[in-house]
């Protein structure tokens, strides 16, 4: 059986979406089968992906479904899509945006089972993997109620800045008030610090800050620095030194970076287990 690990802050531009994409891209490498899937309407982890393979293989992504058709057609099987070696995706479409109105046609009384309908879904195929990822809005939502319901653990992303900071507490306030609601269990794995500027002062202090809120144990210990090859990735897919003979020192610091966050991450299951 997977495990199954929530990305989320209720403060959008965290890089909720570049962690869990490049998390998932570092298991697969490390020889774990994962599952990215895209709960977000803007489908930004599925543009990524979709460049990636492209970029890798010269395959242009095709898809004969979206989410929501498969998902109303009880097929969501049938499009999740290979990306590389161990890596793959259900990919997200802006007709997600129906999915809460599909709910709740129905289920018109059931609150509990429009919150809990995707993991069900999730059920059918979850122990083909090792590892299923879910990227949500960074919004209070089906969405991110359909991801947080399903999953085992939840990494809170925390960008360096005090509305990261306000909207990391609220989300884990959220997260409590969904385990008394809810027959679930969920563990929250750690806080993942994302830096908006390195060594700048209020980076430094809300960093100090979340560490003295959240306790030193809960905070993980691996930083993500501000890379600005990671923003040209949007736009190129992302650049693999052991595959692509366009990479430079950048690609590397980048890859290296993640590869010890997902190290770390893979350490801290191990350890909850």
């Amino acid at each position: 059986m997977a495990y199954k690990i929530t990305y989320s802050n209720f403060k959008g531009g965290t890089g909720k979406t570049t962690n869990s994409t490049m998390m998932g891209y570092h298991l697969a490498a490390k020889g774990l089968k994962t599952l990215l899937i895209d709960l977000d309407p803007q489908a930004n982890a599925t543009a990524l992906y979709s460049l990636t393979r492209q970029s890798q293989t010269g395959d242009v992504m095709t898809f004969n479904k979206t989410l929501m058709s498969a998902i109303a057609e009880d097929d969501v099987e049938s499009i999740i899509t290979p990306i590389k070696e161990n890596l793959f995706l259900l990919p997200s479409f802006a007709d997600l945006t129906s999915y809460p109105l599909f709910l709740e046609k129905k289920f018109p009384n059931d609150l509990e089972k429009r919150s809990t309908y995707f993991s069900e879904i999730v059920k059918k195929f979850e122990d083909e993997f090792d590892y299923i990822l879910f990227d949500v809005p960074p919004t209070l939502s089906t969405f991110t109620d359909s991801a947080v319901l399903a999953s085992d653990y939840i990494v809170i992303v925390l960008q360096t800045q005090e509305r990261s900071f306000v909207g990391a507490e609220a989300f884990i306030k959220y997260l409590q008030e969904l385990m008394e609601t809810y027959d679930t269990d969920f563990d929250i794995l750690g806080i993942l610090p994302v830096l908006q500027k390195n060594n700048a002062i209020v980076d430094q202090s809300v960093l100090k800050n979340a560490t003295e809120s959240f306790g030193k144990e809960n905070m993980f210990k691996t930083v993500i620095k501000n890379m600005e090859r990671l923003k040209r990735y949007d736009m190129t897919g992302i650049v693999d030194p052991k595959i692509s003979e366009r990479f430079d020192v950048h690609d590397k610091n980048v890859h290296a970076l993640y590869s010890d966050v997902t190290d770390e991450l893979i350490e801290r299951i191990e350890g909850n287990d």
